[in-house]
């Protein structure tokens, strides 16, 4: 990531560096001067901006051998934050997620039934209202970032098709910004999570990997292509879900037959195991505890089909690594002997002997810290430019067909914080 010193490229200098602290960790002024190919002065000039903008902190090292004056340490300010909304057929969570990746806190309100975009809607801007006090005392907030299971267009944030939750052409963002007061952008779910791990988690220092999400609406992906997310021309990109992998009956949200949708998921999984609205670490717990030989056969039935479709997409994109989430992370888990051979046996050898397979490192985290990662791209690309600011008022009201959801102590009382 390479840097000029001309003045008239300044606000892509501030981003140079807030990109390379945010994504790469706290870093010394001597450190982000032989990174950049800036001169000392001019990185002195861009941190001081970016420390009076709020955007950036700096302390003195600790003590060290080194022969001189130290360089001080340049990291980001725990102060700047984004939320970050994820709506899921039982639940919608919603989270508070600092600048340097950091989960500040997580509430998931569950719900009996998929909920409508208005509910949705709603319970988000509820639980939002009943942070505020811990907002305006302790945060600067970017915006709203949305992680959707479903085909997000990109530009504005409409829905166009979210099958499990039942939403078509819902135009999400508009609507919760109304109602919070806050810039809200949304994209796809697994594409989040792609980017989140490739920043913060496995993917990290990798610019070729396929990341694959199972979770109760099924599954997503998304792809680092070069270095580079590969959207699509409008967002969809990276839906391997669909891809078919047997010659079965079974259909999946679109209803294609015999894709890895279909055959590959969560809820047979916690059928065979008698489990009901656990998390992918309890399912994955409960999976390597089982001596069930139906958990089992059923354990290897999805792997085998998760490998055909592994194989393929290593065949077409040659990556360097596949990551894993949700309830497919629990299937390598248990038996990642079978999924390699699996895939192994399903593609080239050429592209199979390059790749490594991996677990998700974030966890139950990770789709929070992929929505905030959106909210936070304006930031990271116009430091200079882009407010960063306390909590807004709401500018409007979205009505709501759900009394309970209008109020904070409600939303925050029936839902689980981390």
């Amino acid at each position: 990531m390479q840097g000029s010193s001309h003045d008239d490229v300044r606000r892509h200098n501030l981003s140079v560096v807030l990109r390379l602290v945010h994504r790469s960790g706290a870093a010394s002024r001597s450190q982000l001067t032989r990174a950049t190919g800036l001169n000392r002065s001019t990185i002195a000039a861009l941190v001081a901006e970016l420390v009076e903008r709020g955007l950036v902190v700096e302390k003195e090292p600790s003590s060290t051998n080194q022969v001189g004056r130290p360089s001080p340490i340049v990291s980001v300010s725990e102060q700047v934050v984004a939320l970050a909304v994820n709506p899921e057929i039982d639940a919608v969570t919603i989270g508070i997620v600092g600048l340097d990746g950091q989960v500040h806190r997580r509430v998931r309100y569950p719900t009996d039934q998929s909920p409508s975009v208005l509910e949705a809607v709603n319970i988000a801007a509820a639980v939002i209202d009943g942070m505020r006090g811990e907002l305006a005392a302790n945060f600067k907030v970017v915006g709203i970032g949305v992680a959707v299971p479903g085909l997000v267009r990109a530009h504005d944030g409409l829905v166009r098709h979210a099958p499990h939750l039942g939403w078509v052409d819902e135009p999400l963002a508009e609507m919760l910004e109304t109602a919070t007061g806050y810039p809200v952008l949304a994209a796809n779910d697994a594409s989040l999570g792609a980017m989140a791990e490739r920043f913060f988690g496995a993917g990290q220092g990798i610019t070729d990997l396929i990341y694959l999400n199972g979770g109760a609406s099924g599954i997503g992906g998304g792809m680092i292509v070069g270095g580079q997310a590969a959207g699509g021309i409008a967002g969809y990109a990276g839906e391997f879900g669909h891809t078919r992998v047997s010659d079965s009956d079974r259909v999946d949200s679109a209803g294609l037959r015999g894709t890895l949708e279909a055959e590959v998921t969560r809820r047979e999984l916690l059928e065979v195991l008698g489990l009901a609205g656990a998390d992918a670490d309890e399912l994955e717990q409960a999976l390597l505890a089982s001596e069930s030989e139906v958990v089992r056969a059923e354990v290897n039935r999805q792997i085998d089909h998760l490998a055909v479709a592994l194989g393929g997409a290593i065949n077409i994109l040659n990556p360097q690594l596949v990551v894993l989430g949700g309830f497919l992370a629990a299937l390598l888990a248990v038996d990642a002997d079978r999924l390699r051979a699996g895939v192994a046996a399903h593609s080239l050898g050429s592209a199979f002997g390059t790749v490594r397979l991996s677990a998700a490192e974030l966890g139950s985290n990770l789709l929070m810290i992929g929505a905030a990662e959106l909210a936070f791209e304006g930031l990271l690309d116009d430091p200079a430019g882009l407010p960063v600011v306390g909590p807004a008022t709401a500018a409007a009201t979205v009505p709501t067909t759900d009394p309970a959801a209008a109020s904070a102590d409600a939303a925050t009382a029936g839902a689980d914080s981390a």
